[in-house]
């Protein structure tokens, strides 16, 4: 699935470039600005910084095109972030948690997010974890790396982090290589990515450059994508939120790639659709699907890894309208190559983690990744020998063939596919009350899920 072409592309990378000359960046980091100044490739005014075209061509350049993120305590590549490929993880920060146990909407707690993260590393469609929560009982002078300290404890998964300041980046790093076995351990094998942003529009500040430039010099993998709101602080039109995004990404590029090329940075523009008659970000809207669309072309374009969302709704609970924005956004996150779909269990605009959406949307994966992956027309897929062996008016449920390929088909562990009076009898469950039960299942220490046709007790 392509919604922009080679020549949309090109245009709005031109944009962007325009934008970085005739306009340029506030930048707020010294160090950054003398990076830029020495490269007689910049215009430094104050901390105004306009951008040479071919310094951000160079930049573009000197990134590799493939990240790998790795399992904690192991060489196994977990997550390779190149091509179309596809991984899945939870979003960061909600102050937010609904209940599985009591449908409550509540703040989160340092138990709650610790079963929401035994919940992700149980669910195999999910490649990677992120904080999901802001418990509201943990130390406030350090909560980041608390979420970490927790993410370490209970899962091996990749982690994707985030953190206030660069004392707290360095921090998540030194407990992120002591888990690995030293930092030179830790570049060869990541097992984490900082996920960080500039200041829409056009302001990179202080705090967020040092952490850019801290995750250069280590060698360790970012992402440092920005949130342009249509109609709030970026043009009201696709085309000119994403050209100002775009240029916000390449500008970051280029201080990141001064620092230490070739260092690894993942690629996105998080272009959002401000609702105008409500004030409100929304992410179930047509216009932020196209522009992760949008996000997916630009990368590849580039020959970069690309970073989007998927499993995200505007709803405050976990229903019908939830159900179809997880769905929708998974199929596009998987048609349009994103390589790294994060935000898995958003609810409420991302103000609220929701532990049965991200089981939802874990069924959602699977089912889609079948969908996507299509239909081999190979020989031994087409059966032609077996058809001839058949022939007309006989069965083919006894053949080796079937036998052979009857387990391709993908299997759901919650949707009903029995009919009316075997459910009554087996699983009167709702899909709701089967959500319920197998979050609350896989997010016990040892709990065990249950999935559609166990009996009710």
């Amino acid at each position: 699935m392509g919604l922009l072409d080679a020549t949309g592309c090109r245009e709005l990378h031109l944009a962007s470039l325009e934008i970085l000359r005739r306009t340029g960046v506030t930048l707020l980091h010294a160090e950054a600005r003398e990076l830029l100044s020495k490269t007689g490739e910049c215009v430094v005014d104050g901390e105004r910084v306009c951008f040479s075209p071919a310094l951000v061509e160079w930049s573009l350049r000197q990134a590799p095109s493939r990240v790998v993120l790795c399992d904690r305590g192991t060489d196994k590549e977990s997550v390779a972030l190149q091509g179309r490929e596809v991984n899945f993880g939870p979003g960061s920060d909600c102050p937010n948690y609904l209940d599985p146990l009591t449908g409550e909407r509540r703040p989160f707690t340092r138990a709650d997010l610790a079963a929401c993260i035994r919940l992700v590393d149980a669910l195999p469609e999910l490649g990677f974890c992120m904080s999901m929560g802001i418990p509201s009982d943990l130390d406030t002078s350090s909560p980041y790396r608390e979420q970490f300290a927790l993410m370490l404890e209970h899962t091996t998964k990749p982690i994707v982090f985030v953190c206030d300041d660069v004392a707290d980046c360095e921090a998540i790093v030194r407990m992120a290589a002591s888990a690995a076995g030293g930092m030179a351990r830790l570049r060869l094998q990541p097992s984490l990515l900082l996920y960080s942003e500039p200041s829409t529009p056009l302001i990179h500040s202080e705090t967020a450059t040092a952490k850019l430039l801290f995750m250069a010099e280590q060698g360790l993998p970012v992402v440092h994508s920005p949130a342009p709101m249509m109609g709030g602080t970026a043009p009201v039109t696709p085309a000119g939120a994403f050209a100002l995004g775009n240029a916000e990404v390449l500008s970051s590029l280029v201080v990141h790639q001064l620092k230490n090329p070739g260092a690894p940075f993942v690629y996105g523009v998080q272009v959002h659709h401000l609702d105008l008659r409500t004030t409100i970000s929304v992410y179930g809207a047509p216009e932020y699907q196209l522009a992760r669309a949008m996000s997916a072309e630009m990368g590849r374009f580039y020959g970069l890894p690309t970073w989007g969302n998927a499993g995200i709704s505007d709803s405050c609970v976990m229903d019908e309208q939830a159900a179809a924005d997880a769905a929708v956004s998974v199929l596009f996150a998987l048609m349009t190559g994103t390589n790294l779909a994060h935000d898995v269990g958003y609810l409420e605009s991302g103000l609220t983690t929701s532990p049965e959406m991200i089981v939802f949307t874990g069924e959602m994966i699977g089912m889609m990744r079948r969908f996507a992956r299509g239909v081999s027309s190979d020989s031994e897929p087409l059966g032609l020998e077996v058809i001839h062996r058949v022939g007309p008016g006989g069965e083919y449920v006894s053949t080796d063939h079937t036998m052979a390929h009857f387990r391709d088909f993908w299997q759901p562990s919650l949707q009903n596919r029995r009919r009316f009076d075997d459910w009554i009898v087996d699983s009167w469950r709702d899909l709701g009350a089967r959500l319920r039960e197998k979050a609350v299942c896989l997010m016990e220490e040892g709990g065990s899920a249950v999935g559609e046709g166990d009996r009710a007790p």
